[in-house]
């Protein structure tokens, strides 16, 4: 049974920093995109950050560009989202994805992730 754990969330003031884990178990994420999305309330789910198994650049929504960071270590079979200068806008629950297909390059609609984390609340103050 394929798991994706997210840790990590939290409150934090505005301008600070956070970062969030997604740890795989049940395969071996290695040839995954590994995606970090987020859900705000009453908004729809949107793409975040993703970074593909090929060893591209990594995509960025333009709201994240510059203060967020994805990262990963196959080894861990673990992806992270450094958080940085976060805004109130920023509150959401975030979700960490994967991407089987293996494609050589990053899609963004939710609906191309095969599996799914249980998300973690993410509240920054103003």
């Amino acid at each position: 049974q394929v798991q994706l754990v997210e840790s990590g969330g939290g409150l934090v003031q505005a301008g600070g920093s956070l970062r969030l884990s997604c740890a795989a178990s049940g395969r071996t994420m290695s040839r995954d995109t590994m995606g970090w999305f987020r859900q705000a309330p009453g908004k729809e789910r949107e793409f975040v950050a993703a970074i593909s198994w090929s060893g591209g650049d990594p995509a960025y929504a333009d709201s994240v560009k510059g203060r967020f960071t994805i990262s990963r270590d196959n080894v861990k079979n673990t992806a992270y989202l450094q958080m940085n200068s976060l805004k109130p806008e920023d509150t959401a629950v975030y979700y960490c994805a994967a991407d089987s297909s293996r494609r050589w390059y990053i899609v963004r609609g939710e609906y191309e992730y095969d599996y799914w984390g249980q998300g973690t609340q993410v509240t920054v103050s103003s």
